[in-house]
C-alpha cells in the first residue's frame, strides 16, 4: 500500500536531477537533462521555452506516461514523500488521475469523438472509483459547471463544441477526481487571445477555489506573467533560469530568457523594440559542447564553448546557469 505524505511543510513535488529521453537507432535523445525544481502545495509553476526544449517530455515523465521508446534514466520525482520513478505501473495507477492529473495539449485529439462529453467524464470516474451512475453523473455535471459549461452540453459530442469549450472540457476531465496537482501542457495552443485570456482566468479562479497546484507548460512566456508564482526557463533539455516569477520577469539574467521576453510586446504599455533569437535549438542527440545556448548567444565567451554552467542561486529565489553571472560554476555534465 502506498502511504502518501500529507504534511503541509514539505513541497508537494520535488524533481531532483531528472534525466529522461528517447532511445532511437542512432542513440539516446536527452530531452530532459539533469532537471531539478520544487513545487509547493497550492503553488503555480510555469515552465517556458521554445518547442522541442523538453517541456512536454518532463510533463509525461511526471505522469509516467512516456512512450515505449522513452525512459527515465535517473533522478527522482518525490510526490508527497513517494518517489514516482520507483513505482511499478499498478502502483502508479493509484496516483495518476487521482492525485496528479493532466490537461493535454490538443483537446480535439485528446477527446473521444464518438462519446459525448458527459459519457467521457463518467468513464473517467468509473475507471478509478465505484460510485452509482447517478452520483457519477451528478459529479460530471458539477465539474462542467465549474468550468462554465452549461448542463445542456452534457450530451454534446466534441465536434459540436468550440475550441475554447473543448479546452474547458479537458480542464474538467483533469478536475473530475479532485487531484492535488494538475499539469497543463500548452492548454491555450491554437486559441485566439480572447479565449486564451478566458481560459487563464478560469484556471486561476479554480486554483484559488479548490486549492490544487499547477504546472503550466507553454512556449509563450507572456501567458505566465500574471499567473505563475515560480518560473522555470528550459532550453535544450535543461533549466537555464529558475526563480520567483516577479524576479525572473523584472530582472531576467540568462540571455535566452531575455531573448524570449523580447519576442512578445511589452505588457506595461512601454514601447520597445521586439526581436527574436537567431538560429534554432540544437539537436538533442548531439548537443553542442559547453553551454547548449552558446551557438545562439550574443554574449558567448570562450568558457561557454568548453564547459556547461550549473544552475546557481545568484539572488534570493533566483538561479541561473550562465557564466556571465558571478557564482556560476562549471557542472560535471
Amino acid at each position: 500500500m502506498i502511504e502518501l505524505d500529507r504534511s503541509e511543510m514539505t513541497p508537494l513535488l520535488q524533481c531532483k536531477d531528472l534525466v529522461a529521453g528517447y532511445r532511437i537507432k542512432s542513440g539516446f535523445v536527452h530531452a530532459v537533462d539533469d532537471v531539478s525544481f520544487d513545487l509547493d502545495r497550492g503553488g503555480f509553476l510555469g515552465i517556458a521555452g521554445e518547442s522541442g526544449c523538453g517541456k512536454s517530455t518532463l510533463a509525461y515523465a511526471i505522469m509516467r506516461l512516456l512512450k515505449d521508446n522513452a525512459t527515465i534514466e535517473s533522478g527522482s520525482l518525490i510526490f508527497k514523500g513517494i518517489d514516482l520513478v520507483k513505482l511499478n505501473e499498478e502502483q502508479m495507477k493509484k496516483i495518476r488521475w487521482v492525485d496528479i492529473s493532466m490537461a493535454f495539449q490538443s483537446a480535439m485529439n485528446a477527446l473521444n469523438p464518438v462519446l459525448s462529453v458527459g459519457e467521457q467524464l463518467i468513464d473517467a470516474i468509473h475507471a478509478h472509483r465505484e460510485p452509482s451512475q447517478t452520483d457519477a453523473r451528478d459529479r460530471a455535471i458539477e465539474v462542467l459547471k465549474l468550468v462554465d459549461i452549461p448542463r445542456d452540453r452534457f450530451d454534446s459530442y466534441p465536434h459540436q463544441l468550440s475550441g475554447g469549450m473543448k479546452q474547458r472540457v479537458m480542464i474538467a476531465m483533469a478536475l473530475i477526481l479532485n487531484p492535488e496537482l494538475i499539469i497543463m501542457d500548452e492548454p491555450t495552443t491554437a486559441l485566439d487571445v480572447v479565449v486564451q485570456r478566458t481560459i487563464i482566468e478560469k484556471i486561476q479562479e479554480l486554483r484559488k477555489t479548490l486549492g490544487f497546484s499547477v504546472i503550466f507548460i507553454t512556449h509563450d512566456l507572456s501567458l505566465l506573467v500574471e499567473i505563475s508564482d515560480t518560473l522555470a526557463i528550459m532550453y535544450a533539455g535543461k533549466i537555464v533560469e529558475y526563480g520567483s516569477s516577479e524576479s525572473v520577469f523584472n530582472s531576467p539574467l540568462h540571455p535566452y530568457t531575455k531573448g524570449l521576453m523580447n519576442s512578445f510586446p511589452s505588457l506595461t504599455g512601454r514601447i520597445k523594440r521586439m526581436g527574436g533569437i537567431e538560429g534554432k535549438p540544437p539537436d538533442l542527440l548531439k548537443p553542442p559542447d559547453g553551454c547548449r545556448f552558446h551557438p545562439r548567444c550574443p554574449q558567448a565567451m570562450p568558457i561557454c564553448r568548453e564547459s556547461c554552467p550549473s544552475l546557481e542561486e545568484i539572488a534570493d529565489r533566483h538561479s541561473v546557469a550562465c557564466f556571465l553571472h558571478k557564482g556560476a560554476e562549471a557542472s560535471e555534465r
